[in-house]
């Protein structure tokens, strides 16, 4: 797929992974919709004005399957279609399963398993008609590997990669793909939180020994639109600790 001109929608697109995939799809031509859960800043929407493409921002909730079809039937009225459909949004609410609140394992799965599914049903009739489109969902090594703390995140992400390999065998006739990129530690919000010595302990066991760069994932993002043979996959951005 060819992605300049092309219409992309980023979830939870206002910071890190998610804007560095926004910038990477506009540096390649591709108009943008950034999306986040308050309203898109002039700011934010300024930062792409150098690459020449049309921005909008579009607040809405994945989580909420009515507000997800408002977010793509408005996106599709503002730029024609969407094309290639990033599913990035996610939170973590981390702690011990023995302690976990359901609360805190449903909000997680409600977010990164929910939201996905809500926001791949809103495309999937119009990309389908088209019998064309790209779908990438951001899942994580979490979800390939496990992690102690994160019970409910690595349960959605694994559900992530499941449900991405089921969706791409129902569309791949309709020429509509659906891949999966598994980010290993990436230097984030989410771990920009985390003390030294929890880092240090991390990178220990990446055998590439360091965190990645968001623009590494979105590096990733752009390759997998790109593939026009290559459907329910998994690819792995970790610096080689999920390798087996």
């Amino acid at each position: 797929m060819e992605i300049s001109t092309k219409n992309v929608f980023v979830t939870g697109s206002t910071r890190g992974i998610g804007l560095a995939i926004a910038h990477k799809f506009a540096s390649l031509g591709a108009n943008i919709v950034l999306n986040g859960r308050s309203a898109i800043s002039e700011e934010l929407l300024a930062q792409f004005a150098d690459y020449g493409v049309k921005v909008i921002g579009m607040s809405g909730d994945v989580s909420d399957n009515a507000d997800a079809k408002r977010m793509v039937e408005e996106a599709i009225a503002s730029l024609g279609s969407v094309d290639i459909l990033v599913n990035n949004a996610g939170i973590t609410k981390d702690g011990m399963a023995m302690r976990m609140s359901e609360a805190d394992f449903e909000a997680v799965l409600k977010i990164n398993l929910t939201g996905t599914f809500n926001m791949t049903q809103a495309v999937l009739k119009p990309m389908t008609k088209a019998r064309a489109g790209a779908i990438i969902n951001v899942s994580s090594v979490v979800g390939l590997i496990g992690n102690a703390g994160q019970a409910n995140y690595a349960a959605s992400k694994a559900g992530v990669i499941g449900f991405s390999k089921s969706i791409a065998r129902e569309v791949a006739a309709r020429n509509v793909r659906v891949n999966v990129i598994a980010p290993g530690f990436i230097d984030s919000d989410m771990t920009a939180v985390l003390s030294d010595k929890i880092k240090d302990s991390m990178t220990a066991q990446i055998p590439m020994k360091r965190f990645g760069q968001a623009d590494e994932i979105a590096t990733a993002a752009t390759f997998l639109a790109q593939q026009e043979y290559m459907t329910g996959q998994v690819l792995a951005i970790d610096g080689g600790i999920s390798m087996v």
